[in-house]
Protein backbone atom coordinates (compact mmCIF):
# COMPACT_ATOMS: atom_id res chain seq x y z
CA UNK A 1 0.00 0.00 0.00
CA UNK A 2 0.66 3.67 -0.39
CA UNK A 3 1.09 5.05 3.14
CA UNK A 4 0.27 8.86 3.62
CA UNK A 5 0.38 10.48 7.13
CA UNK A 6 -3.07 10.90 8.33
CA UNK A 7 -2.52 13.62 11.07
CA UNK A 8 -5.81 14.52 14.16
CA UNK A 9 -4.76 16.85 16.70
CA UNK A 10 -1.88 15.52 17.97
CA UNK A 11 -1.59 12.08 16.67
CA UNK A 12 -1.30 10.78 13.13
CA UNK A 13 -3.01 7.41 12.90
CA UNK A 14 -0.51 6.22 10.43
CA UNK A 15 2.94 5.05 10.27
CA UNK A 16 5.06 4.25 7.65
CA UNK A 17 7.70 1.28 8.06
CA UNK A 18 10.69 2.66 6.01
CA UNK A 19 10.35 5.84 7.08
CA UNK A 20 10.95 4.26 10.65
CA UNK A 21 13.63 1.94 9.53
CA UNK A 22 15.35 4.90 8.32
CA UNK A 23 15.04 6.56 11.46
CA UNK A 24 16.18 3.99 13.63
CA UNK A 25 19.27 3.40 11.06
CA UNK A 26 20.75 6.91 12.03
CA UNK A 27 20.14 7.00 15.30
CA UNK A 28 22.14 3.65 15.40
CA UNK A 29 24.70 5.13 13.31
CA UNK A 30 24.68 8.18 15.57
CA UNK A 31 25.02 5.75 18.54
CA UNK A 32 27.99 3.99 16.55
CA UNK A 33 29.87 7.28 15.73
CA UNK A 34 30.80 8.14 18.87
CA UNK A 35 32.30 5.11 19.91
CA UNK A 36 32.34 2.28 22.67
CA UNK A 37 31.09 3.09 25.78
CA UNK A 38 33.28 0.40 27.85
CA UNK A 39 31.49 0.54 31.24
CA UNK A 40 28.30 0.08 29.89
CA UNK A 41 25.86 -2.88 31.31
CA UNK A 42 25.30 -6.15 29.53
CA UNK A 43 21.84 -6.94 30.43
CA UNK A 44 19.16 -4.00 30.03
CA UNK A 45 15.34 -4.44 30.56
CA UNK A 46 13.42 -0.71 29.47
CA UNK A 47 9.92 -0.74 30.24
CA UNK A 48 8.04 1.85 27.87
CA UNK A 49 11.12 0.67 24.82
CA UNK A 50 9.25 1.25 21.92
CA UNK A 51 9.48 5.12 21.32
CA UNK A 52 11.34 8.39 22.95
CA UNK A 53 13.97 8.30 25.47
CA UNK A 54 13.16 4.52 25.91
CA UNK A 55 13.72 3.37 22.53
CA UNK A 56 16.93 6.03 22.11
CA UNK A 57 18.28 4.24 25.65
CA UNK A 58 17.57 0.93 24.14
CA UNK A 59 19.84 1.92 20.93
CA UNK A 60 22.13 3.54 23.47
CA UNK A 61 22.81 0.26 24.96
CA UNK A 62 22.99 -1.85 22.27
CA UNK A 63 24.98 -0.71 20.18
CA UNK A 64 26.83 1.42 22.03
CA UNK A 65 27.72 -0.92 24.89
CA UNK A 66 26.79 -4.14 23.21
CA UNK A 67 24.48 -4.91 25.89
CA UNK A 68 21.55 -7.41 25.39
CA UNK A 69 18.23 -5.76 25.94
CA UNK A 70 14.88 -7.18 26.49
CA UNK A 71 12.18 -4.35 26.09
CA UNK A 72 8.73 -4.21 26.71
CA UNK A 73 5.62 -1.86 25.29
CA UNK A 74 2.39 -1.94 24.14
CA UNK A 75 2.10 -1.43 20.10
CA UNK A 76 -0.23 -2.57 17.63
CA UNK A 77 0.75 -4.33 14.18
CA UNK A 78 -0.73 -4.12 10.83
CA UNK A 79 -4.17 -5.54 10.47
CA UNK A 80 -7.46 -4.91 8.20
CA UNK A 81 -5.65 -2.48 5.90
CA UNK A 82 -4.17 -0.29 8.74
CA UNK A 83 -0.58 0.40 9.49
CA UNK A 84 1.20 -0.83 12.70
CA UNK A 85 1.89 1.88 15.37
CA UNK A 86 5.75 3.64 14.62
CA UNK A 87 6.26 1.59 17.78
CA UNK A 88 6.07 -1.60 16.40
CA UNK A 89 7.76 -0.46 13.13
CA UNK A 90 10.79 1.44 15.01
CA UNK A 91 11.11 -2.26 17.22
CA UNK A 92 11.29 -4.24 13.89
CA UNK A 93 14.11 -2.21 12.64
CA UNK A 94 15.84 -1.95 15.74
CA UNK A 95 15.43 -6.26 16.32
CA UNK A 96 16.75 -6.77 13.22
CA UNK A 97 19.94 -4.36 13.35
CA UNK A 98 21.16 -5.70 16.58
CA UNK A 99 20.30 -9.67 15.26
CA UNK A 100 22.66 -9.14 12.11
CA UNK A 101 25.51 -7.87 14.28
CA UNK A 102 24.93 -10.70 17.03
CA UNK A 103 23.58 -8.97 19.80
CA UNK A 104 20.23 -10.08 21.62
CA UNK A 105 16.99 -7.72 21.07
CA UNK A 106 14.10 -9.19 21.97
CA UNK A 107 10.80 -7.74 22.96
CA UNK A 108 6.98 -8.31 25.20
CA UNK A 109 4.18 -6.58 23.73
CA UNK A 110 1.51 -6.25 26.00
CA UNK A 111 -0.12 -4.28 29.04
CA UNK A 112 3.56 -3.44 31.39
CA UNK A 113 0.93 -2.54 33.95
CA UNK A 114 -0.60 -5.97 33.85
CA UNK A 115 1.08 -8.52 36.48
CA UNK A 116 0.90 -11.03 33.37
CA UNK A 117 3.10 -8.85 31.87
CA UNK A 118 5.86 -8.73 34.45
CA UNK A 119 5.42 -12.63 35.15
CA UNK A 120 6.67 -13.18 31.22
CA UNK A 121 9.41 -10.40 31.71
CA UNK A 122 10.36 -12.41 35.01
CA UNK A 123 10.41 -15.62 32.67
CA UNK A 124 12.45 -14.23 30.23
CA UNK A 125 15.21 -12.81 32.20
CA UNK A 126 15.38 -16.18 33.99
CA UNK A 127 15.73 -18.10 30.66
CA UNK A 128 18.11 -15.81 28.95
CA UNK A 129 19.54 -13.63 30.66
CA UNK A 130 19.84 -14.74 34.29
CA UNK A 131 20.30 -11.18 35.61
CA UNK A 132 19.97 -7.37 34.68
CA UNK A 133 22.44 -4.96 35.00
CA UNK A 134 19.88 -1.51 34.14
CA UNK A 135 16.69 -1.18 34.46
CA UNK A 136 15.01 1.35 32.73
CA UNK A 137 11.35 2.99 33.72
CA UNK A 138 10.18 5.26 30.35
CA UNK A 139 6.17 4.41 30.49
CA UNK A 140 3.81 7.04 28.74
CA UNK A 141 0.23 6.11 28.73
CA UNK A 142 -2.74 8.05 29.18
CA UNK A 143 -4.12 4.84 31.37
CA UNK A 144 -3.59 2.35 33.67
CA UNK A 145 -5.37 -0.92 35.05
CA UNK A 146 -4.86 -1.76 38.39
CA UNK A 147 -3.07 -5.07 38.55
CA UNK A 148 -4.49 -6.35 41.56
CA UNK A 149 -7.71 -4.25 41.74
CA UNK A 150 -9.05 -4.36 38.10
CA UNK A 151 -9.96 -0.43 38.44
CA UNK A 152 -9.07 1.86 35.59
CA UNK A 153 -7.47 5.02 36.41
CA UNK A 154 -7.24 8.04 33.84
CA UNK A 155 -4.39 10.83 33.55
CA UNK A 156 -5.46 14.07 33.29
CA UNK A 157 -3.80 17.22 32.14
CA UNK A 158 -4.75 19.68 34.47
CA UNK A 159 -3.66 22.93 37.02
CA UNK A 160 -4.63 22.11 40.39
CA UNK A 161 -4.61 25.17 42.30
CA UNK A 162 -6.44 27.57 39.74
CA UNK A 163 -7.67 28.07 36.47
CA UNK A 164 -4.94 28.27 34.50
CA UNK A 165 -5.08 30.40 31.23
CA UNK A 166 -2.46 30.55 28.19
CA UNK A 167 -0.97 30.80 24.95
CA UNK A 168 -0.95 27.85 22.91
CA UNK A 169 0.03 26.38 19.63
CA UNK A 170 -3.09 24.40 17.69
CA UNK A 171 -0.40 22.74 15.50
CA UNK A 172 -3.57 21.57 12.92
CA UNK A 173 -4.14 25.34 12.43
CA UNK A 174 -0.35 25.92 12.69
CA UNK A 175 -1.42 29.03 15.02
CA UNK A 176 -1.20 30.52 18.22
CA UNK A 177 -4.45 30.45 20.61
CA UNK A 178 -5.83 31.03 23.86
CA UNK A 179 -6.51 28.13 26.11
CA UNK A 180 -8.21 27.83 29.52
CA UNK A 181 -8.09 24.97 31.53
CA UNK A 182 -10.14 24.42 35.32
CA UNK A 183 -8.50 22.74 37.98
CA UNK A 184 -8.40 19.09 38.64
CA UNK A 185 -10.96 17.49 41.42
CA UNK A 186 -9.09 15.10 43.96
CA UNK A 187 -9.97 12.48 41.44
CA UNK A 188 -8.64 13.66 38.20
CA UNK A 189 -5.34 14.65 40.61
CA UNK A 190 -5.56 11.10 42.05
CA UNK A 191 -6.03 9.23 39.18
CA UNK A 192 -3.47 10.99 37.20
CA UNK A 193 -0.55 10.02 39.84
CA UNK A 194 -1.86 6.18 39.84
CA UNK A 195 -0.86 6.37 35.78
CA UNK A 196 2.29 8.74 35.87
CA UNK A 197 3.61 8.09 39.51
CA UNK A 198 5.75 5.88 40.76
CA UNK A 199 3.65 2.94 41.95
CA UNK A 200 4.32 0.28 38.78
CA UNK A 201 8.02 1.77 38.87
CA UNK A 202 8.07 0.42 42.67
CA UNK A 203 6.17 -2.79 41.84
CA UNK A 204 8.74 -3.60 38.62
CA UNK A 205 11.41 -3.07 40.70
CA UNK A 206 10.06 -5.37 44.28
CA UNK A 207 9.40 -7.68 42.00
CA UNK A 208 12.64 -7.92 40.36
CA UNK A 209 14.39 -8.00 43.75
CA UNK A 210 12.16 -10.50 44.73
CA UNK A 211 12.67 -12.79 41.87
CA UNK A 212 16.97 -12.10 42.51
CA UNK A 213 17.10 -11.05 38.48
CA UNK A 214 18.44 -7.68 38.97
CA UNK A 215 22.77 -8.13 39.19
CA UNK A 216 24.78 -6.83 42.10
CA UNK A 217 25.20 -2.91 41.67
CA UNK A 218 22.11 -2.65 39.18
CA UNK A 219 21.09 0.54 38.45
CA UNK A 220 17.13 1.68 37.98
CA UNK A 221 16.54 4.86 35.99
CA UNK A 222 13.02 6.52 35.37
CA UNK A 223 12.68 9.16 32.64
CA UNK A 224 10.84 12.62 33.78
CA UNK A 225 10.95 16.30 33.16
CA UNK A 226 10.59 19.57 35.45
CA UNK A 227 10.84 22.43 32.30
CA UNK A 228 10.75 26.24 32.46
CA UNK A 229 8.67 28.09 35.00
CA UNK A 230 6.12 29.06 31.87
CA UNK A 231 4.74 25.83 32.10
CA UNK A 232 4.74 24.98 35.48
CA UNK A 233 1.22 25.93 36.04
CA UNK A 234 0.43 22.78 33.26
CA UNK A 235 3.03 21.19 33.80
CA UNK A 236 5.34 21.40 37.22
CA UNK A 237 2.59 22.44 39.29
CA UNK A 238 -0.17 20.38 37.63
CA UNK A 239 -1.22 17.23 37.38
CA UNK A 240 1.06 15.80 35.55
CA UNK A 241 3.78 17.43 37.46
CA UNK A 242 2.45 16.44 40.99
CA UNK A 243 2.79 12.78 39.21
CA UNK A 244 6.39 13.14 38.35
CA UNK A 245 6.90 14.69 42.18
CA UNK A 246 5.61 11.05 43.52
CA UNK A 247 8.10 9.31 40.72
CA UNK A 248 10.81 11.17 42.15
CA UNK A 249 9.70 10.45 46.18
CA UNK A 250 9.61 6.50 44.75
CA UNK A 251 12.84 6.71 43.22
CA UNK A 252 14.44 7.93 47.05
CA UNK A 253 12.18 5.03 48.51
CA UNK A 254 13.64 2.69 45.48
CA UNK A 255 17.79 3.14 45.61
CA UNK A 256 16.98 2.20 49.51
CA UNK A 257 15.67 -1.07 48.59
CA UNK A 258 18.79 -1.29 45.50
CA UNK A 259 21.08 -0.58 48.02
CA UNK A 260 20.39 -3.83 49.00
CA UNK A 261 22.69 -5.48 46.15
CA UNK A 262 24.86 -2.50 46.21
CA UNK A 263 22.43 -0.71 42.94
CA UNK A 264 21.02 2.61 42.86
CA UNK A 265 17.45 4.06 41.36
CA UNK A 266 17.44 7.42 40.12
CA UNK A 267 15.09 9.60 38.37
CA UNK A 268 16.53 11.36 35.31
CA UNK A 269 15.33 14.60 34.30
CA UNK A 270 15.47 15.11 30.75
CA UNK A 271 15.08 18.10 27.90
CA UNK A 272 12.15 18.64 26.45
CA UNK A 273 11.76 16.57 23.06
CA UNK A 274 8.72 15.78 20.59
CA UNK A 275 7.67 12.92 21.90
CA UNK A 276 3.65 11.40 20.73
CA UNK A 277 3.01 12.21 24.76
CA UNK A 278 4.64 16.04 25.10
CA UNK A 279 2.51 16.72 21.62
CA UNK A 280 -0.63 16.12 23.82
CA UNK A 281 0.62 18.82 26.73
CA UNK A 282 -1.18 21.98 26.62
CA UNK A 283 0.91 25.30 26.34
CA UNK A 284 4.21 22.48 25.53
CA UNK A 285 4.76 22.40 22.05
CA UNK A 286 4.58 26.71 21.90
CA UNK A 287 7.44 26.15 24.55
CA UNK A 288 9.42 23.80 22.40
CA UNK A 289 9.08 25.48 19.05
CA UNK A 290 10.81 28.62 20.68
CA UNK A 291 13.25 26.33 22.46
CA UNK A 292 14.52 24.55 19.57
CA UNK A 293 15.25 27.92 17.65
CA UNK A 294 17.44 29.39 20.77
CA UNK A 295 18.94 26.06 21.31
CA UNK A 296 19.68 25.41 17.54
CA UNK A 297 21.21 28.95 17.54
CA UNK A 298 23.62 28.27 20.71
CA UNK A 299 24.69 24.85 19.42
CA UNK A 300 23.17 22.76 22.15
CA UNK A 301 20.08 21.40 20.75
CA UNK A 302 19.79 17.62 21.26
CA UNK A 303 17.15 14.79 20.61
CA UNK A 304 16.38 11.96 22.29
CA UNK A 305 19.51 10.04 21.01
CA UNK A 306 22.24 12.56 21.96
CA UNK A 307 20.21 13.36 25.07
CA UNK A 308 20.72 9.53 26.44
CA UNK A 309 24.29 9.26 24.93
CA UNK A 310 25.14 11.97 27.30
CA UNK A 311 23.59 10.50 30.33
CA UNK A 312 25.25 7.28 29.54
CA UNK A 313 28.57 8.19 28.90
CA UNK A 314 28.94 11.53 31.36
CA UNK A 315 26.45 11.09 34.07
CA UNK A 316 25.86 7.47 34.84
CA UNK A 317 28.79 5.25 32.82
CA UNK A 318 31.79 7.52 33.40
CA UNK A 319 33.74 5.22 35.53
CA UNK A 320 33.54 8.28 38.26
CA UNK A 321 30.33 7.71 39.74
CA UNK A 322 26.81 9.10 39.48
CA UNK A 323 26.61 12.91 38.66
CA UNK A 324 23.52 14.04 40.23
CA UNK A 325 21.87 17.01 41.74
CA UNK A 326 21.08 18.09 45.12
CA UNK A 327 18.14 16.39 44.80
CA UNK A 328 19.65 12.91 43.84
CA UNK A 329 18.33 13.61 40.37
CA UNK A 330 20.57 12.69 37.13
CA UNK A 331 19.91 16.22 35.17
CA UNK A 332 20.33 15.95 31.24
CA UNK A 333 18.32 18.71 31.43
CA UNK A 334 20.87 20.97 31.80
CA UNK A 335 21.49 22.99 28.67
CA UNK A 336 17.60 23.63 28.40
CA UNK A 337 17.54 25.21 31.53
CA UNK A 338 20.98 27.49 31.03
CA UNK A 339 20.12 30.67 32.22
CA UNK A 340 21.42 32.12 28.92
CA UNK A 341 18.93 30.39 26.94
CA UNK A 342 16.29 30.53 29.62
CA UNK A 343 16.36 34.30 29.62
CA UNK A 344 16.30 34.60 25.63
CA UNK A 345 13.14 32.58 25.87
CA UNK A 346 11.14 34.65 28.55
CA UNK A 347 12.07 37.61 26.44
CA UNK A 348 10.37 35.95 23.22
CA UNK A 349 7.98 34.45 24.84
CA UNK A 350 5.17 37.34 25.76
CA UNK A 351 6.00 38.96 22.18
CA UNK A 352 4.50 36.11 20.42
CA UNK A 353 2.03 36.80 18.10
CA UNK A 354 0.19 34.68 14.54
CA UNK A 355 2.27 37.27 12.29
CA UNK A 356 5.86 37.00 13.44
CA UNK A 357 5.07 33.53 15.38
CA UNK A 358 6.79 31.68 12.31
CA UNK A 359 9.85 33.66 12.32
CA UNK A 360 10.77 33.85 15.84
CA UNK A 361 10.30 30.66 16.37
CA UNK A 362 11.50 27.25 15.02
CA UNK A 363 7.34 25.67 14.35
CA UNK A 364 8.75 24.13 11.05
CA UNK A 365 11.57 22.27 12.92
CA UNK A 366 8.94 21.32 15.68
CA UNK A 367 6.43 19.73 12.69
CA UNK A 368 9.36 17.76 10.85
CA UNK A 369 10.55 16.18 14.42
CA UNK A 370 6.58 15.37 15.16
CA UNK A 371 6.42 13.66 11.58
CA UNK A 372 9.47 12.03 11.92
CA UNK A 373 7.87 10.14 14.64
CA UNK A 374 5.57 8.08 12.78
CA UNK A 375 8.73 7.94 9.99
CA UNK A 376 7.21 10.74 7.92
CA UNK A 377 9.23 13.49 6.03
CA UNK A 378 12.38 10.77 6.43
CA UNK A 379 15.29 11.94 4.47
CA UNK A 380 15.71 8.66 1.30
CA UNK A 381 12.28 7.47 1.38
CA UNK A 382 9.68 7.83 -1.28
CA UNK A 383 6.51 7.95 -0.26
CA UNK A 384 5.10 7.68 -3.66
CA UNK A 385 5.83 3.45 -3.38
CA UNK A 386 4.02 0.59 -2.07
CA UNK A 387 5.44 -0.94 0.51
CA UNK A 388 4.45 -3.78 2.70
CA UNK A 389 2.45 -2.53 5.97
CA UNK A 390 2.43 -5.80 7.95
CA UNK A 391 5.83 -5.80 9.35
CA UNK A 392 6.80 -8.57 12.05
CA UNK A 393 8.82 -8.35 15.28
Amino acid sequence: MIIKPRVRAFMCVTAHPTGCSKEMDKQIAYIKSKGAIEAGPKNVLIIGASTGYGLSTRITAAFGCKSSTLGVFFERPAENGKTASPGWYNTAALQKAAREEGLYAESINGDAFSNEIKDQVIAKIQADLGKIDLVIYSLASPRRVDPNTGEVFRATLKPTDKVFSSMTLDTDKKRIENITLPCANEDELNGTIKVMGGEDWALWIDRLLAEGVLSEGARSIAYSYIGPKVTWPIYRNGTIGTAKKHLETTGRTLNEKMATIGGTAHVAVCKAVVTQASSAIPVVPLYMSILFKVMKKKGVNEGCIEQIHRLFVEKVYSGKGLVLDDDQRLRVDDFEMREDIQTEINEIWPTLTNDNFHQIADFDGYQKEFMSLFGFGIDGVDYTQDVNEEVSL
